[in-house]
């Protein structure tokens, strides 16, 4: 496991996090999958809209995924996440920023799954900024509608693999 550049990102607090959370209708293992098999994640990966262009995929400990996220007005969002701790079935963490080293608007991502009696997956997405104020950003920028997005096309994209 490597350490973030950033302490503040070393101690969670409830001022700095984002939380969203879905209920997939597909096996734990199937979701996990899908956030972490390189040919599935930059296929449902990011907003409504937005297009994913992949630069270098290793998703592993210690591995990165660097890519260009494109809105839809063709406006190109470098990104890089640094994954930190992998549990299969039920856990990643990852550093994400832009494409660029020591970001300082990086945060960390913990993505927790959770099987129900029913077979469906409860996926928890939790963001923890360097700042309150940095959360308070992304928010007005739409982090929680654009982030709702992403999950829903996480959930569209395991029901083809169910298939």
């Amino acid at each position: 496991m490597t350490n973030s550049a950033n302490p503040a990102l070393s101690q969670w607090s409830l001022d700095r996090e984002v939380v969203l959370s879905r209920v997939i209708d597909a096996p734990r293992d199937l979701v996990f999958e899908a956030w972490t098999d390189p040919k599935h994640l930059p296929q449902w990966f990011g907003p409504a809209g937005f297009k994913i262009v992949t630069k270098e995929i290793d998703v592993c400990v210690g591995g990165h995924w660097r890519f260009d996220m494109i809105a839809p007005d063709g406006t190109l969002y470098p990104n890089r996440m640094q994954f930190r701790r992998i549990e299969t079935p039920r856990l990643i963490e990852i550093d994400h920023g832009s494409d660029k080293d020591d970001d300082p608007g990086m945060f960390r991502t913990t993505v927790t799954f959770d099987s129900q009696s029913d077979g469906k997956t409860v996926l928890t997405l939790r963001q923890l900024h360097p700042t309150a104020a940095q959360r308070e950003a992304v928010i007005g920028f739409g982090a929680v509608e654009y982030g709702n997005q992403t999950l829903d096309k996480l959930a569209a994209h395991v029901m083809g693999m169910k298939r």
